[in-house]
């Protein structure tokens, strides 16, 4: 049998040492990756994920940056687009587009059991980006109750939990649940379930 360790000119060990040189340079490679996303958080935490007790901010229009009451929030729609923003720093988290929120009021009875747990006063948030491209969710069927994506047609219900109606999204859109208190609405935590179109 053909001593092939010492021999570097062998098909063999040239096969292993170019495996080996491209794993390293894998890992390298995520290393710095990791590293850039960690500096990233660190630099810009309006990247961050809505955080318990966030509250919300006008993302458009001539109210752009105020804070949201819930009587900010039209019974029937149309819904407000938001983003969370930290109380404590006044931060809004505005940096990464998969922070901005649509919210939605409706009479409390309308919403299944299931979503009504995560609402506040009949007011639900969800995830404006819809999970087929990653489109901005911007239309509003309001006789359906439907939250509709512009770029394909997807229909969303928000009276439960924003399942698909129809059209290509996989998926029903991430939902942040809220609570009211001293009259101001809040996140009670992050998104439940997957935000954007990573599958």
């Amino acid at each position: 049998m053909e001593k092939i360790s010492g021999r570097i000119g062998h098909p063999f060990v040239r096969f292993v040492r170019r495996r080996e040189i491209l794993k390293s340079a894998l890992g390298i490679g995520l290393g710095l990756r990791s590293i850039d996303w960690a500096a990233a958080q660190e630099t810009d935490p309006g990247v961050d994920a809505p955080q318990v007790n966030d509250l919300f901010v006008f993302a458009e229009g001539d109210r752009e940056g105020e804070i949201i009451a819930p009587d900010d929030v039209p019974l029937g729609g149309p819904p407000v687009a938001a983003f969370p923003m930290d109380p404590k720093r006044g931060l809004v988290r505005k940096t990464s587009r998969l922070n901005r929120v649509v919210l939605i009021r409706l009479v409390p009875q309308e919403i299944a059991e299931s979503t009504r747990l995560h609402s506040a006063e009949g007011i639900l948030a969800y995830s404006a980006v819809c999970t087929h491209t990653a489109c901005d969710i911007s239309e509003w069927i309001a006789e359906e109750r439907n939250l509709l994506c512009p770029c394909h047609g997807s229909k969303f219900d928000v009276r439960d939990g924003a399942r698909v109606m129809n059209g290509p999204a996989p998926r029903k859109l991430a939902m942040l649940p809220l609570k009211v208190s001293e009259s101001r609405l809040m996140a009670v935590g992050s998104f439940i379930g997957r935000v954007g179109s990573k599958k």
